[in-house]
Formats: C-alpha cells, sequence, structure tokens
C-alpha cells in the first residue's frame, strides 16, 4: 500500500467522514477531511487539498437525522449536495453509508483504495 498518497474525504455532514478520517490517519494514511459542504466554491477540494484520491461519503437526509440528531430542513440537506456535486462527480470512491456501520465503511475503503492503487499500475 501507498502511505504516500493524499486521500481527501468529502460529504455532507452526518456521513461519517471525521469517523473514516481518524481511522485513515490511524492506519498511516496521509489523509484530508474536506470541509466542501460549507464552500460555494464548486472546486474548493482541489484548491485546498488536490488530493490523489477523493473519497465521496453519501448519506440519506432521514440516516443524517438519526445520526446526529441535526436540527436542520431537507433544503439545508439539498444545499450541501449541490455544494458537493463538482466533489461527488469527480471522486474516485464513492459509498453510500446509509446501511453500513463505521467499521463497513472503513473496510469498503480499504478494498476501495486498494483497487485505485492497482488500477493505477
Amino acid at each position: 500500500m501507498d502511505r504516500d498518497l493524499l486521500i481527501g474525504v468529502v460529504g455532507t455532514c452526518g456521513t461519517g467522514k471525521s469517523e473514516l478520517v481518524s481511522r485513515l490517519r490511524d492506519d498511516g494514511y496521509r489523509v484530508r477531511h474536506i470541509a466542501q459542504e460549507h464552500s460555494f466554491a464548486p472546486k474548493m477540494w482541489q484548491v485546498i487539498s488536490n488530493p490523489d484520491l477523493l473519497i465521496y461519503l453519501d448519506v440519506s437526509y432521514p440516516e443524517t437525522l438519526k445520526r446526529k440528531r441535526f436540527r436542520w430542513t431537507e433544503s439545508e440537506f439539498q444545499e450541501q449536495l449541490h455544494r458537493l456535486r463538482h466533489a461527488r462527480e469527480n471522486a474516485d470512491i464513492m459509498i453510500n453509508t446509509d446501511p453500513l456501520s463505521p467499521e463497513e465503511v472503513f473496510q469498503a475503503i480499504l478494498t476501495g483504495i486498494e483497487e485505485f492503487l492497482n488500477s493505477k499500475g
């Protein structure tokens, strides 16, 4: 595994980004938690990080309410999705975290990283 690979992680609030970033760091990866969902600049993820591999974590609005007990509206959630559209279109790995535990997300990402590296030769 290439531990020098710079990994960026994006997604709406409540997807599990913080947990994933922490686990990847603990496992020795260089990783950036990119708060793209709060930026009006569609390419912010490229400008501040320009990762070698971009991970997009997806989640449904109802699941965010369960996970974090957010008091936000669906339109606020949709706005975050809108802000993330460029990152989503350019993600190397995309995972819907709704049905997954943090451990399952982590394992799926490790598999995705391995497949990404193998595809690069």
